[in-house]
Formats: structure tokens, sequence, C-alpha cells
């Protein structure tokens, strides 16, 4: 199994983690949508092989997050996780490496992270295709399924879910 390393995301690493998360979410998670609606609902991430300034900045805009970081393996991003204090906001493993322990690596850095502030718990906003993913990492689901928005698009389904980290809180 290849070596993988977990690092703190930097502004220079926007282009291939916007095409990693372009590419990822709309594969897994916007599979139900098509054209205008899968743009809207990509957001800044529609245009993540543009090499027009203005789209690089939005998406090093629409990043950033207390807390960010990569995978990577020989110098690929293969994942990110970015979130803040008891919130995973999103996570996304290239479909390549799937199966190898990397976004299980990258919830568990984000969970210590959160442990070093003396957070409780994480909430996360799970895409149905990750709910199984997350269960298996023992976070448990806190109410039904929900729809939201994805920037300019709506019609995504979610599974709030939680995990307790300190019982003592």
């Amino acid at each position: 199994m290849p070596k993988f390393s977990i690092r703190p995301y930097t502004d220079a690493d926007a282009v291939p983690v916007g095409i990693l998360i372009a590419t990822t979410y709309a594969e897994f998670n916007l599979s139900f949508a098509s054209g205008e609606h899968l743009s809207a609902l990509l957001g800044p991430f529609a245009h993540a092989h543009s090499i027009e300034p203005d789209h690089k900045l939005a998406i090093i805009q629409i990043l950033r997050s207390p807390m960010i970081f990569v995978a990577t393996h020989n110098d690929e991003i293969a994942g990110v996780i970015r979130g803040r204090k008891e919130r995973l906001a999103s996570l996304f493993v290239s479909k390549h490496y799937h199966h190898q322990g990397i976004g299980r690596m990258l919830v568990s850095h984000f969970e210590k992270e959160n442990i070093k502030l003396n957070a409780a718990f994480i909430r996360v906003a799970s895409t149905l295709y990750a709910v199984d993913f997350y269960k298996r990492l023992d976070y448990k689901k806190s109410t039904g399924i929900r729809t939201a928005w994805s920037f300019g698009g709506q019609g995504l389904q979610y599974q709030p879910m939680k995990k307790i980290l300190n019982a003592k809180k």
C-alpha cells in the first residue's frame, strides 16, 4: 500500500484541490444533476480547470477555513478535509485513492486537532454517499435526511451526523 502523509493546505494547493473537489463532488455526490444545475451546485469548483485568475482566486477564497489539511502521495494531493472546531465541513478523496485509508486518516487527524481545541463533538452534514463511511468511524445519525443547497443549486440530500469526542463536556 502506498505511503501517505497529511500536511496543512496552502493556497499553492488551490488548483489541484479544486480539481479534486470538482471531480469527486460531481461524480459521487451530484450525479443526479447535469448541465447548468450541476454547474450551480459546484459553484466556483465548476471552473476548477480554468486558467482564469478570477476562477483560481474564487477557489482559494471558498477553501479558506480554520482547519484544512491535505493527504499526499509522492507530492500528489490524494484527499482534502476542511472545517473548524466541532464542524467537519467537507472531505474529498480522489477516486484513484478510494479504499486505501486516506479518508480515515484525514478524519482521524481532524478529530485530533479538534481534541486539542477541547471540542466535545464533531458534526458533519454527510452526503448520502458517505453515510456508511462515517458510521464506520463511529459517527451517528442525529436527525433524518434533509435536502439543502450547494452554492447556487438546490437538491443535495444529506444526513446530519455527530461523533462525541469528549464525554466530560
